[in-house]
């Protein structure tokens, strides 16, 4: 069995190396859950096969019929179900990671349209889109295998390609003309949410917590990026906050052994008593219950 490696990109960003990876569907055993970080986005490129489901976070569930491509942020907790067998799903996949796409200022643009400001990450393709993507992942497979100097710039000429076009079905599927001034409001906030994310305790600490902290970053009344991000996402800034926070206090309660109190300090909760309160209103459990019932699980 061969696994295709991790193709390391040659950009550094402080301690973090642009990485990217492509693989077939099926390929040394990869399927659409493999590479499931949270510091990798991924796009999926369904080709053939049964349809499958996609949870995704709190969004709801998405049908995955082909052919489709997808665009998963690693912010967003997802699963994928393949009744009919994920042996019968065809495609390609990639993931990469920020350090990547920021060499490209076009990139990370495109970047916060289709991962961050999603109404659903799953775009389904005619007859010509499917070929045309097709053709644009079997080419970046290909590259991988080649010594090719300038190989991370063909990676991210072709991924610039494969956001155009995503994004011009977008565009003509919702008959909206990019940017619009909410969107580019709602783009700005999700930006700054998703960069206190994953919190790296003890140094990291969540700054910006309320919608008038956001309104403050982007220069405009709270009750204007309220009614933006309502508008462009169609959820409000709160839900939006809250649903990191509590994503966020999930993995360092359930992945790391940080106590309470220093998961309560870095997600920007002044007391601990303050975060029991809000994780179990959103959760309906306490932190320690949810930490003792997963540990109770990984045991069995």
């Amino acid at each position: 069995m061969v696994t295709p490696a991790i193709k390391k990109g040659t950009l550094s960003t402080g301690a973090v190396e642009g990485q990217f990876k492509i693989a077939a569907i099926g390929e040394g055993k990869c399927t659409l859950a493999s590479y499931n970080r949270r510091d990798f986005f991924k796009i999926s490129l369904v080709t053939d096969g049964r349809s499958n489901s996609l949870q995704y976070g709190s969004a709801g569930i998405f049908e995955g019929r082909p052919p489709a491509i997808v665009f998963l942020n690693p912010q967003v907790p997802y699963s994928w179900k393949s009744p009919g067998g994920e042996e019968e799903t065809q495609g390609y996949f990639c993931v990469f990671n920020d350090a990547f796409i920021g060499a490209s200022a076009e990139l990370v643009g495109f970047s916060e349209l289709l991962f961050s400001a999603q109404q659903s990450p799953v775009y389904f393709l005619d007859n010509r889109q499917r070929e045309y993507m097709v053709m644009l992942f079997r080419r970046m497979r290909e590259a991988a295998d080649t010594d090719y100097v300038y190989k991370d710039e063909l990676f991210r000429s072709h991924l610039s390609l494969v956001f155009h076009e995503a994004i011009l079905m977008r565009q003509l599927s919702d008959k909206e003309r990019l940017p619009k001034a909410e969107e580019r409001i709602a783009t700005q906030f999700l930006r700054l949410l998703n960069a206190q994310f994953p919190v790296d305790l003890p140094a990291g600490l969540v700054g910006l917590k309320k919608a008038s902290d956001f309104s403050d970053q982007i220069a405009v009344h709270v009750n204007h990026l309220n009614t933006a991000v309502q508008k462009a996402t169609g959820k409000s800034t709160t839900a939006h906050i809250n649903e990191r926070l509590i994503a966020e206090a999930r993995s360092l309660l359930c992945y790391t052994d940080h106590s309470v109190s220093d998961i309560s300090f870095g997600l920007g909760f002044e007391y601990q008593t303050y975060f029991n309160r809000f994780f179990k209103k959103h959760t309906g459990m306490t932190p320690m219950e949810l930490r003792k019932r997963f540990g109770e699980g990984k045991a069995h």
